[in-house]
């Protein structure tokens, strides 16, 4: 359900987190933060944690000293632009133009650190260490950090995007109000779809009406993942994207999974959808039981002070006791997305896939991780028998005892009403 009003972030929320990577700096003992952000177009979920600091369009380089004012490197002219024209239609910009920049290459962040006087500082790093799932080894350029190490020898930086990760998962609730917000727009994309849904219809008329809906409610949704078929078993942008060839159209007993993305005011939703056009195959209805069964054990475990470990454990243990297959992870870490639920590797074991690369196990990555109030995740339990495979859940949030669960719609599966 969409709020009559549209959230923002206030002065106060900026305080709020200026302070708490302030105190974080002196508990890890740093005297300033660089922050390298994720190019916008990086995809869907980015951990875009310049933006934290910003409240501006992603893809700046932050320089945060533990005393003193930040400093934005801009990645050009545009953004230059956009800040300008923001501040003109009467917005607050968080960072005054008089500490932006209008490049973020070597020589830029050398002179700001210089500026700030940190050549001899303990510099703590956002962008060396994994932003999951896509870079689990860092983001920032080769080139670019060679060259700032070779002009800063003395400097000490460190990598702490796990331990700053830590810190702003839990969200405030201005972030959580902009969540809800855009959990919202997600729902209102998967109606669209559903409603959209048809024998004789194109795949990428339902990709289309989802998109427009959350272009609508004034959403920029990523491009989502979808695929359609009696008996798919993929997930991703649909192949017409990359590979030229029509998008399917719509069968009777087809099923039509997709991963529907919300981000709104830099707060990111995602909803697990299975769609069924027509009379589909019993097994269907099979699977949605299981991961079901995985989503309300998630629920019943996401409560403060336990661990991911354990969530990802018991979300599966209906997952392990049934005779089919997972396909993917069941859970994982929203705003950022730190955390990543085990992955089993059934899929090499289902027909056709010899001679391809086997898919490895792998555990649990931040099992350790305290759940804590204001934490976000997608849920996304998934199950199979044979090749007839069912995705369902969305967002939900560690509440001060019971979770906070923004889009039970998706929780289910969704029968297309065209037919």
């Amino acid at each position: 359900m969409l709020e009559a009003q549209v959230p923002v972030f206030s002065t106060a929320e900026r305080d709020r987190r200026w302070s708490l990577a302030r105190n974080f700096m002196a508990d890890e003992g740093l005297d300033a933060l660089l922050v390298f952000g994720e190019h916008e177009d990086a995809g869907p979920a980015p951990v875009a944690y310049d933006t934290w600091f910003t409240n501006s369009r992603p893809g700046a380089t932050v320089v945060f000293p533990r005393t003193g004012e930040p400093i934005a490197l801009l990645p050009g002219p545009m953004f230059i632009m956009d800040n300008l024209e923001s501040a003109r239609r009467g917005e607050t910009m968080w960072i005054p133009p008089r500490d932006l920049r209008g490049t973020r290459h070597s020589g830029t962040i050398a002179e700001a650190l210089g500026e700030l006087g940190l050549a001899t500082a303990v510099i703590g790093v956002i962008g060396l260490g994994p932003h999951m799932p896509w870079h689990p080894e860092g983001i920032i350029p080769y080139g670019l950090w060679s060259n700032v190490l070779a002009r800063f020898p003395e400097a000490d930086f460190r990598a702490v995007d796990l331990p700053f990760g830590r810190l702003v998962m839990q969200l405030g609730e201005e972030e959580i109000a902009v969540l809800r917000h855009s959990a919202g727009i997600g729902d209102a994309m998967v109606a669209a779809m559903v409603a959209t849904a048809a024998p004789g219809v194109s795949e990428s008329r339902v990709y289309a009406a989802g998109m427009a809906e959350g272009y609508g409610h004034g959403s920029l949704p990523p491009a989502m993942h979808l695929w359609s078929g009696p008996d798919v078993v993929a997930a991703g942008p649909p192949a017409w994207g990359h590979r030229p060839q029509a998008p399917r159209i719509l069968d009777d007993g087809d099923i039509i999974y997709a991963e529907v993305f919300s981000a709104f005011g830099g707060r990111h939703t995602q909803n697990q959808v299975t769609i069924t056009v027509g009379d589909v195959h019993e097994d269907f209805h099979r699977a949605a039981e299981v991961a079901r069964a995985a989503y309300d054990a998630g629920l019943r475990a996401l409560r403060p002070g336990r661990t991911f470990g354990e969530l990802v454990d018991v979300m599966h243990e209906p997952i392990e006791a049934a005779d089919g297959w997972p396909f993917l992870i069941a859970v994982h870490s929203l705003n950022p997305g730190l955390s990543v639920g085990k992955g089993l590797g059934f899929f090499s074991r289902i027909p056709g896939t010899d001679g391809y690369p086997r898919v490895p196990d792998h555990p649990t990555f931040l099992p350790d991780l305290e759940l804590a109030p204001g934490m976000s995740f997608a849920f996304e339990p998934n199950y199979a028998f044979g090749r007839h495979l069912v995705h369902l859940g969305g967002t939900v949030v560690v509440g001060q005892h019971l979770p906070i669960e923004l889009n039970p719609y998706s929780a289910q599966l969704l029968r297309a009403a065209g037919n």
